[in-house]
């Protein structure tokens, strides 16, 4: 039992490294941090809009003023309804339907995910490559995604729950395509941000969430609500403060 023990914690600690390896990692003598603003886009992209996060953006950026048009593969999903809302039947596994998402837009956001943790898959990596590529074609080039915290110089700051039971038992698969998509968002030409939040929740937009590259711990599981990642998102359409970095978020 103990010897049993011994290679599971091993086991967890070789895919916490891993996955900080093969994840998005900033470089040792990063840029300077711009605390410059840019221009508001109008019109957005959201992927991903009928998960948690993706509703929240939604919401959010109707509430922000911005013409929304948003990807989704059944329609009947996604509820809200609003003159400035533009629904699109499609999926992002099809490079055609992201394409023809993607005129006439000026930026986008993803909160790309899904529950097919076993067997192994690349939704979430080919996903955001079909969106990437589109991206490049269509001249569009702020691009907003969320990963996770757990990935890349994020790596174990999901805290102990996470890095040696969570991750290494039920979602070891879902992660390293999660560490696949950062890789293929970093190496695009496209003025990104990758969003790393902690545990998600449903709870209230409140503010005051912590953000930057040192969020977390390595010992607790710090959450923040969807509805904050999205705030987060949002913002993120508007300030080069993180401009090609991957900041965490939590409460």
């Amino acid at each position: 039992m103990v010897l049993v023990l011994v290679v599971f914690v091993l086991y967890a600690i070789g895919l916490a490294v891993a996955l900080g390896r093969a994840g998005y990692r900033s470089p040792a003598t990063p840029a300077a941090a711009s605390a410059a603003s840019r221009s508001r886009p109008t019109r957005v992209l959201i992927v991903g809009a009928t998960g948690g996060t993706g509703r929240q953006l939604v919401a959010q950026a109707l509430e922000r003023g911005l013409a929304v048009t948003a990807l989704v593969r059944d329609p009947s999903r996604l509820t809200i309804t609003h003159p400035r809302l533009t629904v699109v039947r499609g999926n992002v596994l099809d490079a055609g339907s992201v394409a023809a998402a993607m005129s006439g837009q000026e930026a986008v956001l993803s909160a790309l995910g899904h529950k097919r943790f076993f067997p192994p898959n690349r939704i979430l990596s080919e996903g955001t490559r079909n969106v990437v590529r589109a991206m490049e074609a269509h001249g569009v080039s702020r691009f907003v995604c969320e990963t996770s915290m757990g990935i890349g110089d994020s790596a174990g700051r999901l805290g102990v729950y996470y890095t040696f039971f969570t991750i290494p038992v039920i979602l070891p698969f879902y992660y390293r395509d999660k560490a696949r998509q950062e890789k293929i968002i970093a190496a695009s030409p496209l003025d990104w941000v990758i969003v790393r939040p902690g545990l998600l929740t449903n709870g209230a937009k409140r503010g005051g969430y912590r953000h930057g590259r040192r969020v977390g711990s390595f010992f607790w599981t710090m959450r923040i609500s969807r509805a904050e990642v999205a705030d987060f998102m949002l913002d993120q359409l508007e300030s080069d403060t993180y401009l090609r970095t991957a900041p965490g978020v939590c409460g």
